[in-house]
């Protein structure tokens, strides 16, 4: 399997394709502004088709073009813990860029914490780790030995749990239990910013240690 990953405006959001060209499909992982025509180049790069739309939460940055994914057919996944941010992404509006045009995305499988999904012949394990927001998950791929967090934690910080839903003491609970318990040498690929392990995070986050 091939991972590939993006920065993506306004705000500096990851984007994540996994690849899988011997079966010609990949799953995308968040889709923040430009992270659709992003993955349709990939598609035509790889050869393969989308065939999932995983979204670790429901903050606006995280699912700008999720709408676009779902218009396609392309299957969408979230936690319903964020439920209201996937249906009404407008209410975010206080706290998006102003002007940004913010579409629902309607969510066709539901997941949760303890979920396993059979995608691209791999096994995907959700994580439920709130405390960013209610819905937030990390999916995590042993053989890979790598997990997608979404904003539960960064290298060297963790994130804001000053919005609507956050909490941080359910944050340091979600990352001590969660995050922690992945084997140390699990490399992290958050929604913001550069890469990281289980292993430099336990030692070195100054936010929450284990």
């Amino acid at each position: 399997m091939l991972i590939e990953f993006q920065e993506f405006p306004p705000i500096g959001t990851n984007a994540f394709a996994l690849v899988e060209p011997a079966l010609g499909q990949f799953v995308v992982v968040d889709a923040p502004a430009e992270a659709y025509d992003w993955a349709v180049q990939l598609s035509k790069k790889y050869d393969c088709q989308i065939i999932a739309l995983i979204l670790t939460h429901g903050h606006w940055d995280h699912i700008v073009d999720g709408h676009k994914f779902a218009s396609a057919g392309i299957s969408t996944y979230g936690h319903v813990g964020d439920k209201e941010m996937f249906a009404s992404p407008s209410k975010m509006a206080s706290y998006a860029l102003p002007g940004l045009e913010l579409n629902p995305v309607p969510i066709l499988h539901w997941i949760k914490g303890g979920d396993t999904l059979k995608l691209l012949g791999a096994t995907m394990e959700i994580r439920h780790v709130p405390g960013h927001c209610p819905g937030n998950v990390l999916i995590y791929l042993k053989k890979e030995a790598f997990a997608i967090v979404g904003d539960v934690i960064f290298a060297g910080s963790v994130g804001r749990y000053d919005l609507p839903g956050g909490d941080f003491s359910v944050l340091q609970k979600s990352i001590r239990t969660q995050v922690y318990s992945l084997p140390e040498d699990t490399t992290i690929y958050p929604g913001h910013g550069p890469t990281t392990t289980v292993a430099h995070e336990k030692v070195h986050n100054p936010i929450v240690k284990a």
